[in-house]
């Protein structure tokens, strides 16, 4: 080690699994070479190692977020900060031309003196670097139907920044991950397998899944019948990735890019439903308290559809509403095909915690079916609306 990196070490206990790390090694790579004062955990994702990294140099801090990628989740980094970097650049102009703060409404990833927008430590550690937006807050539960409605616009919004951008120019990151065809093929192998004996304890769960083979194909077939548009999505369209101003609690930027890869509008939209409005926790025992609020779906709905609903064909918008079953019934039968294989992918806090949550979705997918004509009036409603806008 050279003695001007000497200057800049200084070692932090670390959330990563270490007993210590020496950030500043990391931070030279980016570029930075100013004082390390601070450096502590950051946010509330479960996925990759967060650290808030505060330097000071010429008397002025400058905050960053340092993070450590999980690489068994995202095991191509080339891909995914390709797809980031593609996209926020992007956004930045979009940004700009609206006379916006750049520095405040896109994410800003630093470059490493690799040539890439990562480094790869001695021990084959993946490291990224972007800047900290300053004066935000993020919250991770909707508690108002004024709150949801700001979620859909701030989706909304991202989706109509994002309208021009050919989506062909991205990787897939996770391979099939909303391609729900494939996700039902993988389900009936887990049923066939029955690896962890599991099978006569939750036969009604399946036989309700695997009825609605046909539900499946609904988003699968628009896409490849162009009936939809292939767009740019964010996959992961949960209120905590939005950063919201911490004076107004107006949205300020859309974060975590990780999962940014080409699909439909209705996978967001109906992440964002299947989270947002529902009435129960996600893994709720008690399924009386399961069902989709009406009220949540509409706020959400008019919020997203007065950011983007001009940009949407009628045929879009209406793929909205299906989209919504379509994501909740995926993500059921993936817990459900985790429990029949051990809980090997989902992380449980008890037994039959993947059956409860599976449970619950397929309890609000039964619930959106018999809610399918008022969610097709809403969101044509809306969407009317915004082409008179």
């Amino acid at each position: 080690m050279n003695s001007d990196k000497e200057k800049l070490t200084t070692k932090f206990t670390n959330i990563t699994g270490d007993l210590f790390m020496d950030y500043a090694s990391i931070m030279v790579h980016f570029g930075i070479t100013d004082p390390i004062v601070s450096a502590e955990p950051f946010g509330s994702g479960h996925i990759n190692d967060t650290i808030h990294v505060v330097t000071a140099g010429s008397g002025k801090e400058h905050s960053y977020v340092l993070q450590r990628l999980n690489t068994n989740v995202f095991p191509d980094p080339d891909i995914l900060m390709n797809n980031a970097v593609q996209v926020t650049q992007y956004l930045a102009k979009i940004v700009e031309e609206k006379g916006g703060d750049v520095s405040r409404e896109t994410v800003h990833f630093y470059p490493a003196d690799n040539g890439k927008y990562y480094y790869t430590d001695e021990n084959g550690k993946v490291w990224r670097l972007e800047d900290l937006i300053s004066h935000t807050h993020s919250f991770d539960l909707c508690t108002s139907a004024e709150m949801f409605e700001q979620t859909g616009v701030a989706f909304g919004s991202f989706l109509s920044d994002l309208s021009s951008f050919p989506a062909d120019r991205l990787g897939e990151v996770i391979k099939n991950f909303h391609n729900t065809r494939v996700r039902f093929e993988t389900f009936t192998k887990e049923v066939k397998a029955d690896k962890a004996g599991r099978l006569d304890s939750c036969r009604k769960e399946v036989e309700f899944a695997l009825a609605r083979k046909e539900l499946a194909e609904v988003l699968v077939k628009e896409l490849e019948e162009e009936k939809i548009p292939l767009r740019v999505t964010h996959n992961d369209t949960k209120i905590n990735n939005i950063l919201m101003d911490e004076t107004t609690n107006q949205p300020v930027c859309i974060i975590d890019l990780d999962t940014i890869m080409p699909g439909a509008a209705a996978y967001d939209f109906g992440d964002s439903i299947r989270f947002g409005a529902s009435n129960a926790e996600e893994d709720e025992r008690d399924l009386s308290k399961v069902f989709m609020r009406m009220d949540l779906f509409e706020a959400f709905t008019r919020g997203y559809m007065r950011a983007v609903g001009k940009k949407l064909s009628l045929a879009e918008a209406r793929s909205l509403a299906e989209g919504s079953i379509v994501i909740t019934f995926e993500t059921g039968i993936r817990f459900l095909g985790d429990y029949l294989n051990g809980d090997v992918y989902f992380k449980v806090a008890r037994p039959q915690h993947n059956l409860d949550r599976a449970r619950t979705q397929l309890k609000l997918v039964e619930d959106m079916e018999g809610k399918l004509p008022q969610m097709l009036e809403i969101v044509e409603k809306y969407w009317q609306q915004a082409q008179q806008q």
